[in-house]
């Protein structure tokens, strides 16, 4: 088909494409309007040797990983939630949480969602405290251990865990901005599947003239008008 046949066909059938987009997207915001909001708190720490030499150093980006999963572990999580008091299992506490280490820079981050209602004001500030709560405990027990550990050690061979900042939190899902655009282009996709089916359905109907001289690859010399334009 040539350009003016898809043109054509923007034109007749474009109204589908845009009917489904728009009917997507308002099923992507009705989604995201009947999630739970779940909020992320974020806390990072600062794995620094005592000295910078290439052996400690190296031996640093070695050990940064098996410091992330010594956190990531249910021994972890039970201490947590002792400390907090909280009424979860280590199991349910840890699928909340996400460790990163990033070796070039030394830094380990703890993320740890929750999800909180935002019917009543009260109620969302404890459950963003607790959170908050919740990350800065996981991130003093590293510092805690790594000051243990640097007591039997000499002090230039000492590893210490330091927090880089307060924990960080902020709302993390739903995202109803990448909602609405995914449903709109999953729509928009879905729309011309159907264009095209259709069209596909229709390619031996004769309407005009146009339609016998792409099948017949010749023109049209003449045409006989029907009664209604006779």
């Amino acid at each position: 088909m040539n350009l003016t046949e898809y043109i054509r066909i923007a034109i007749r059938r474009g109204w589908i494409i845009i009917l489904t987009a728009v009917l997507a997207a308002i099923a992507a915001f009705v989604f995201s309007q009947i999630q739970t909001p779940v909020y992320r708190s974020t806390f990072k720490l600062f794995i620094q040797p005592a000295r910078n030499d290439l052996s400690l150093t190296e031996a640093t980006t070695r050990l940064i990983r098996g410091y992330e999963s010594w956190l990531n572990s249910d021994l972890r999580a039970a201490e947590v939630i002792e400390r907090l008091k909280l009424d979860m299992m280590p199991a349910e506490l840890r699928s909340y949480a996400h460790f990163q280490t990033d070796v070039s820079r030394l830094v380990i981050q703890i993320d740890v969602d929750q999800p909180c209602e935002e019917d009543d004001a009260s109620e969302l500030t404890a459950c963003l405290a607790q959170t908050n709560d919740i990350v800065a405990t996981w991130g003093n027990l590293l510092v805690e251990w790594r000051d243990a550990e640097n007591q039997v050690v000499r002090r230039e061979d000492r590893i210490d865990a330091i927090p880089l900042d307060i924990p960080q939190i902020g709302k993390y899902s739903p995202k109803l901005a990448v909602n609405l655009l995914a449903g709109a282009i999953l729509g928009a996709f879905a729309g011309g599947v159907v264009v095209f089916a259709l069209e596909y359905m229709q390619a031996g109907v004769v309407r005009r003239a146009e339609d016998i001289e792409r099948a017949l690859g010749a023109p049209v010399l003449a045409q006989i008008p029907s009664e209604e334009t006779a």
